[in-house]
């Protein structure tokens, strides 16, 4: 990493040859005493950004500068992403979503206006000695979480630093001091003023850390989720008849936590039972939550909209939530066609439906456990072995629009989409069919609409 030809000491002798200080800082600093190989890396430096664009150029294949007005120029240097930012000090006002930009003089100044000692540490370079002031690498051997100034300061000048606790939670295992976790409950309200998208993508980097469970029990003890994620804690209470040890927020983190880290399915698992407190009715005095799936699709999409998640992100999530209990009436037995309109009711989605319900498990019922898994076998391999026979990733009408036209002489209209939506069926039940059999079922569909 600080070889003498490595991207970073460029940047560096090209900001100190011009008489400028130049600091490795943040993240990369703190990777790189984990032991964790950095991919991309920050600077500090005294230089204006104008100046360091200007220095920057010659030796980047690329510069940008969509972070100038906050004092970073970002540049690509021998294919590795650096970004230079001049001192500063960033101060969020009570009414404002972005920070007002203050370069400030010297790296101890700005390395207090970070967000965590873990991360307020920086080489100085090109001689990569180590300013700490604030006492990171304690902390960083200690596992523990602080801020260089005291916690109401940190939070009060950028608010998300409170959601990027509960990652660093997650991710490093550290354990947030007291007053972190005082002030988080204090100024949670304070998360208001940051910008949804801030927000959203705060929460899809700590659900794709290998285990976000100790980050998402932060966001729910402290309160802090209740601003943009409220059906979080509204789960807390509600007991769930099937995982009896668990209510269904701790059911919900577990299954979050099996999941592979992938982000539609962890907000899938995120955002599974979120429709139980509205359904929860009580038969014979146990708590049951019929329909929560139906329901628990249209909160999801609510807030997944709410927080500006894409479209096909949006789509995708709500529709894995619609799905994830279709495995439990495969007990009562499925025909091949009802494996089959599984298999194009999931689409794309089949392998994380397959996985979503599986990791739903969380009972400490051994046999209960073993029925369900052996339940998600046989589907399958019965996928497998219908696949092996049919397209049955690809399940369309045996008969395209244009054939139905033709032969039914018709113009296009919803005679053909209905009579394409026969056909899906008939493909559904019986399987792939040729052409004459196609044909022969479609005049007889066609005769009975017209009797």
């Amino acid at each position: 990493m600080l070889a003498a030809d490595a991207p970073v000491q460029r940047v560096a002798r090209a900001l100190v040859g011009a008489g400028h200080e130049c600091y490795l800082v943040g993240g990369s600093v703190r990777d790189a005493l984990l032991d964790i190989a950095p991919v991309e890396f920050d600077f500090a430096s005294d230089a204006l950004p104008d100046r360091i664009e200007a220095l920057l150029a010659p030796i980047a294949e690329f510069v940008w500068l969509q972070g100038q007005r906050f004092g970073t120029v970002g540049a690509q240097v021998a294919g590795i992403p650096c970004e230079v930012t001049t001192f500063r000090s960033d101060v969020y006002h009570a009414d404002s979503r972005k920070p007002e930009v203050t370069f400030g003089d010297s790296i101890e100044t700005d390395l207090s206006r970070r967000d965590f000692t873990v991360n307020a540490m920086a080489l100085r370079l090109p001689d990569a000695e180590l300013v700490d002031p604030y006492d990171g690498t304690v902390d960083l051997a200690a596992g523990r979480l602080r801020t260089p100034l005291s916690p109401e300061i940190s939070f009060t000048d950028d608010p998300l630093r409170m959601m990027r606790a509960a990652r660093f939670v997650a991710r490093f295992g550290f354990e947030p001091v007291p007053e972190l976790v005082a002030a988080v409950e204090q100024l949670a309200d304070r998360l208001a003023i940051v910008s949804v998208e801030r927000i959203r993508d705060e929460l899809s980097k700590l659900l794709v850390v290998e285990d976000p469970s100790p980050g998402l029990w932060f966001l729910a003890e402290t309160g802090l989720a209740d601003g943009f994620l409220p059906e979080l804690n509204a789960m807390r209470l509600e007991q769930d008849p099937i995982h009896h040890h668990k209510d269904v927020l701790a059911h919900t983190i577990a299954v979050v936590a099996k999941t592979s880290p992938e982000l539609v399915l962890r907000l899938a698992a995120l955002m599974h039972d979120v429709g139980k407190p509205k359904t929860r009715s009580f038969e014979r005095g146990r708590a049951t939550f019929h329909h929560h799936e139906v329901v628990g699709k249209r909160m999801t999409r609510e807030r997944l909209v709410a927080l500006k998640y894409p479209n096909d992100v949006v789509d995708d999530v709500a529709q894995l939530v619609y799905l994830h209990l279709r495995i439990h009436t495969y007990a009562m037995g499925w025909t091949d066609a009802a494996v089959r309109r599984y298999v194009r009711d999931a689409g794309p989605l089949l392998d994380q439906l397959n996985e979503l319900q599986r990791c739903d498990c969380t009972t400490r019922n051994e046999r209960r456990a073993r029925t369900l898994a052996r339940r998600m076998d046989e589907l399958e391999t019965r996928i497998e072995e219908l696949a092996a026979q049919e397209e049955l990733r690809a399940i369309r009408p045996s008969l395209d629009g244009t054939q139905v036209m033709e032969f039914l002489g018709v113009l296009p209209g919803r005679v053909v989409g209905e009579a394409l939506a026969f056909l899906l069926e008939v493909r559904l039940d019986v399987g792939p069919i040729d052409e004459a059999d196609a044909y022969e079922r479609l005049r007889a569909w066609a005769d009975e609409r017209e009797g």
